[in-house]
């Protein structure tokens, strides 16, 4: 049996381009989302064209009380690997006044994600457990005024996962951070974003299994973001708080 990858947030672009990907170097492949019928045609897409196996999973970040028991069909096939891709951009003028707005947001970003990992490491006295991949966001970097209910459940996310990190090491787990910067994707459609800056879901792909292939802990998909964020963390505060961010 070929090692698996169970990839969250299955129907995303992102998602789909690091299934494609992986598939094409022989990984097995699950595909975890809300869109059923969209899971099964990308599953039996990647399958017919890699030649693997790609199934496809029902999963809701925002029920979380279904978490703990959905590692139970694995039973037998256990996925060694976990990506959770999945994330909600929102909304911020919205979030602001609508608490429902928030509550998704923060959900889908921080509290839906952290939930699923903690029950997928659970398992690992009882199944094989390699890497845990969680996909955060350069705005959790700085909470800015445009996006600071966003930014601020990616913050959580990314300390979280460097905490697990720390944990897990000492038990052979690999756990990496990634941060994308801006993508050319379905959440992103509509925004007027900087072509130079702006990465394509399948070069975010690429160096996302490049970093994952060399164990690295955090990533950038684009090297420059390192430095923009760099420059943007250590901008004073009372400077800082005055521009329109």
């Amino acid at each position: 049996m070929n090692e698996r990858v169970l990839i969250l947030g299955g129907t995303s672009d992102l998602a789909t381009a690091i299934a494609h990907q992986l598939a094409s170097k022989g990984y097995d492949i699950i595909l975890g989302g809300r869109k059923v019928d969209e899971l099964k045609k990308t599953s039996s897409d990647i399958s017919i064209r890699h030649k693997v196996e790609c199934e496809s999973e029902y999963f809701d970040a925002n029920d979380t009380d279904s978490h703990e028991v959905f590692f139970d069909k694995f039973d037998g096939a256990f996925p060694e690997n976990l990506f959770v891709v999945f994330g909600y951009l929102g909304d911020q003028a919205l979030a602001e006044e609508n608490t429902l707005e928030a509550q998704k947001i923060m959900c889908r970003n921080y509290t839906g994600a952290v939930s699923i990992i903690n029950s997928y490491v659970t398992k690992r006295n009882q199944e094989k457990i390699k890497t845990v991949v969680g996909v955060s966001s350069v705005a959790g970097d700085r909470g800015r005024m445009s996006n600071y209910i966003y930014g601020s459940a990616k913050a959580g996310f990314t300390a979280y996962l460097s905490g697990l990190r720390n944990k897990l090491f000492h038990e052979g787990i690999h756990v990496m951070t990634v941060r994308p910067g801006f993508m050319d994707t379905k959440m992103t459609e509509g925004l007027d974003l900087p072509k130079p800056i702006t990465a394509s879901p399948e070069a975010a792909a690429k160096k996302i299994i490049k970093g994952w292939s060399k164990k690295k802990n955090d990533i950038y998909v684009l090297p420059i973001w390192g430095l923009i964020m760099l420059v943007i963390r250590n901008i004073p505060e009372f400077i800082f708080k005055r521009l329109k961010l």
